[in-house]
């Protein structure tokens, strides 16, 4: 894993023709996908999902690591001019390694939804929603500290989330149990502000608002990962100018329940998507992509 890897941009391409590569462990970051293609309808996205080993939110931090390092090397590979890290878990963990390794920007989700949050706030008291490593990583607490020592943070791992937005049970009496489960004593917290700290917990905004009320007010940090996208871009004079936008799918495994599920995500078809292996995956040698 140690050394610096450098990015091959595509014969005759210039930095701002090149594309920007989004990665997550699963479809979950088909939500910030797709608020990237809204603010950037002129960039070409290139999406790996590594569904063979989804969920990354139940494993060690140096297990992801080593995921996050094979598919950084897939877009160096591909010549990225930008990556953007849609997985919450990777991003608590892996940030820092992957930015030393790699000569482009790497975007994570948690910086952008904790500088929103601090925005946001009216009293200083700011929840946060996630998966179970993200939450024990502690990321987003350090991440509003830095911005704001003196907020108060109040934090709720919320594992059942991912299968309710995966199984489409996102409006229903069980969606409602669950979100008054887990986020009852956030509610009592007297927070005003909430940070869904998962990119698959956009799709249970609406019952989480309905439950929070109207006095607390919802971050989503895949909105405001593809805003500061846009704004780094732009200040390196790297947005694309010309030409129509464009979304390629990659996964490492189960395209076919890929398709199914990215839809809902991603509010468009994704049935494109090319099954590939990543540098380091065990697999038969038949299932290798040609090059």
């Amino acid at each position: 894993m140690a050394g610096r890897r450098k990015s091959r941009a595509p014969a005759g391409g210039s930095v701002p023709d090149r594309p920007i590569g989004v990665f997550d462990s699963g479809v979950g970051g088909l939500t910030v996908l797709k608020a990237l293609s809204a603010r950037l309808p002129k960039e070409a996205l290139l999406y790996l999902g590594d569904t063979a080993r989804v969920p990354y939110g139940s494993k060690s931090p140096s297990t992801v690591i080593g995921y996050a390092v094979e598919t950084g090397d897939f877009f160096a590979d591909r010549g990225v001019k930008l990556m953007v890290v849609a997985c919450n878990t990777t991003s608590a963990v892996a940030l820092d390694l992957l930015r030393a390794r790699y000569p482009v920007p790497v975007v994570g989700v948690i910086e952008p939804g904790a500088r929103a949050a601090v925005r946001a706030t009216r009293r200083g008291r700011i929840g946060v929603i996630g998966t179970e490593a993200t939450i024990a990583s502690g990321a987003y607490a350090r991440a509003l500290r830095d911005i704001e020592p003196d907020v108060e943070i109040f934090t709720r791992a919320c594992p059942l989330f991912v299968p309710l937005a995966e199984e489409g049970w996102t409006d229903n009496e069980v969606a409602r149990r669950t979100v008054a489960l887990y986020l009852a004593s956030l509610r009592r917290s007297g927070i005003d502000t909430l940070i869904l700290g998962c990119t698959h917990y956009p799709l249970l905004r609406a019952v989480i608002e309905a439950y929070m009320g109207p006095d607390v007010e919802i971050v989503d940090s895949a909105q405001e990962t593809a805003a500061e996208v846009r704004r780094l871009l732009r200040g390196k004079g790297a947005l694309r100018a010309r030409g129509r936008g464009s979304a390629s799918f990659f996964v490492t495994d189960a395209a076919e329940r890929f398709a199914r599920l990215g839809e809902r995500f991603y509010g468009a078809s994704v049935g494109s998507a090319v099954r590939v292996v990543l540098r380091g995956e065990a697999a038969p040698a038949s299932r290798r992509p040609r090059s």
